[in-house]
C-alpha cells in the first residue's frame, strides 16, 4: 500500500461514522441511550417508529460500533458502546448550537419559550444549589433516573406527576430537569407546575451536562 492508498482507505473508515450518523432518527437514539440502556421496544415507543424500523437503525449503529447490546430474558438491550460515543454526541449538538443559527432559534421558541418560562443555567445551578430554598424533581423515565441523577432529585416521571403533584411543597420553588436542553418534559412540568400555582422554573442541563460541568470546573 502506498501513501495515497493508505490516505484513501483510512479517511474511508472515518466515514463510516459520518455516514452512520446522517439520519436524525439515529442520533435520537443515541440521545436516548446517553440516559440509560433501553430494549428495543422502548425505542420504538420513544421515537415513533415500527419496532422493525427501530431495529433496522440499531443494526446500523451496531454495525458502526457506536452501540453495543446484551440479551435478557426475552428483551434486547442496546446501550452506547463507550463513554467517547457520548463525547460525540455532545460534540455534534455544541457544534451546531454554534454553526446554526435554526437550533438556538427552534429551542427558545419550543423549549425556553421566550420569557414564558425562568430557566436555571447550569452556572446559576452552582451556586442554588447549595441552599434548600427548592425542590428538584426528575421527569424522566424512572429507569433513567435509575441509572444515574442529580444529587437530592425526586423522581417524579412526567406521565406521573398529577398525581404527586399535591404533595410537593408550594413554599419552596420547583426545579424540573430531564434529558437536557433539547427535551420537552422540564418544560411540560413546569407548564403543569406553574397552572397549578408553584413557582417553578427548568434547569437547562441534563445529568452528563452537569457532570461535564464538574469535570470541566475543577480542571
Amino acid at each position: 500500500m502506498d501513501a495515497r492508498s493508505f490516505k484513501d482507505t483510512i479517511y474511508n473508515e472515518f466515514t463510516r461514522i459520518g455516514k452512520v450518523l446522517s439520519s436524525p432518527k439515529r442520533l435520537e437514539l443515541l440521545d436516548l441511550l446517553s440516559q440509560s440502556p433501553k430494549s428495543v421496544e422502548m425505542l420504538s415507543k420513544e421515537t415513533g417508529m415500527s419496532t422493525a424500523n427501530t431495529s433496522k437503525h440499531l443494526q446500523a449503529l451496531l454495525e458502526a460500533r457506536l452501540v453495543q447490546y446484551k440479551r435478557e430474558k426475552n428483551y434486547v438491550i442496546y446501550e452506547l458502546a463507550n463513554r467517547k460515543v457520548m463525547d460525540l454526541l455532545f460534540s455534534i449538538k455544541s457544534v451546531a448550537e454554534e454553526q446554526i443559527t435554526e437550533v438556538n432559534a427552534l429551542r427558545e421558541n419550543f423549549i425556553v419559550r421566550g420569557n414564558e418560562l425562568e430557566t436555571i443555567e447550569l452556572k446559576e445551578w452552582a451556586e442554588f444549589k447549595k441552599n434548600d430554598s427548592h425542590v428538584l424533581i426528575d421527569v424522566r423515565p424512572k429507569a433513567e433516573y435509575l441509572s444515574d441523577h442529580l444529587d437530592g432529585a425526586i423522581s417524579i416521571p412526567m406521565d406521573e406527576l398529577n398525581d404527586y403533584i399535591r404533595n410537593l411543597p408550594k413554599d419552596k420553588k420547583v426545579i424540573a430537569y430531564c434529558r437536557g436542553p433539547y427535551c420537552v418534559y422540564a418544560t411540560e412540568a413546569v407548564k403543569l407546575l406553574k397552572s397549578e400555582g408553584f413557582e417553578a422554573a427548568r434547569l437547562e442541563a441534563s445529568v452528563h451536562e452537569w457532570n461535564q460541568y464538574q469535570e470541566n470546573f475543577s480542571h
